[in-house]
C-alpha cells in the first residue's frame, strides 16, 4: 500500500533537500514561468524518513498543470499513482484539464505521459535556451546525449 502525503504535512526542508538533490535547486524555470517547487502545493510518497516520489503543481485561472513529478524508485507505480492524485485535485477545483512541460530529451517523460492519456499539444522551440538565462546550471545536452533545446507541453482533459 502506497501512502501519499500532501506536500503541507512535510517539513519544507526536506522538500527543498529533494529538489536540491535532484534538480540542483527547487528552482524550476520554464515558459510558462519562474516556480519555487519547495513552495508549490503537491503530494509525496515517502519510505521511513525519505521522499521517494513527489510531484508539484499550480492552478492559476481554472487551469491545472504540473510543474514538477519525480520518483525515485522506477517502475513501482509510484508516480502514476502521485499524477492522479494531482488529476483528482484538479477535477475537484473545477479544472477542466491538465498540462505540464518537458523537454524534447526526455523521450522517458513523453512515452511515461503518453501512456496516461496526455496528448502532444504544442512545442515551444528554443525555450531551453531562453530559460538558461534565469537558470545556468540547465545542463546542454542530456545524460542520453540529447541536445536539451525545445520544451513539449502535453496536455489532458480531466
Amino acid at each position: 500500500m502506497m501512502n501519499i502525503l500532501s506536500l503541507s504535512t512535510i517539513d519544507k526542508k526536506a522538500v527543498n533537500d529533494f529538489f536540491t538533490k535532484h534538480w540542483g535547486c527547487p528552482q524550476m524555470v520554464i515558459s510558462s514561468g519562474v516556480f519555487d517547487c519547495d513552495q508549490l502545493p503537491g503530494f509525496c510518497v515517502m519510505k521511513g524518513q525519505e521522499i521517494i516520489g513527489l510531484i508539484t503543481y499550480c492552478v492559476t485561472d481554472g487551469e491545472c498543470e504540473i510543474i514538477s513529478l519525480d520518483s525515485v524508485v522506477e517502475g513501482k507505480g509510484i508516480g502514476s499513482k502521485l499524477m492522479v492524485k494531482v488529476e483528482e485535485k484538479a477535477k475537484a477545483e473545477g479544472c477542466s484539464s491538465i498540462k505540464l512541460v518537458t523537454t524534447n530529451d526526455n523521450v522517458y517523460a513523453l512515452s511515461f505521459y503518453q501512456k496516461r492519456g496526455y496528448r502532444l499539444a504544442r512545442i515551444i522551440p528554443h525555450a531551453v535556451e531562453k530559460a538558461r538565462k534565469l537558470k545556468p546550471t540547465i545542463p546542454y545536452v542530456a545524460e542520453n546525449g540529447i541536445p536539451i533545446i525545445d520544451e513539449i507541453i502535453l496536455v489532458k482533459g480531466i
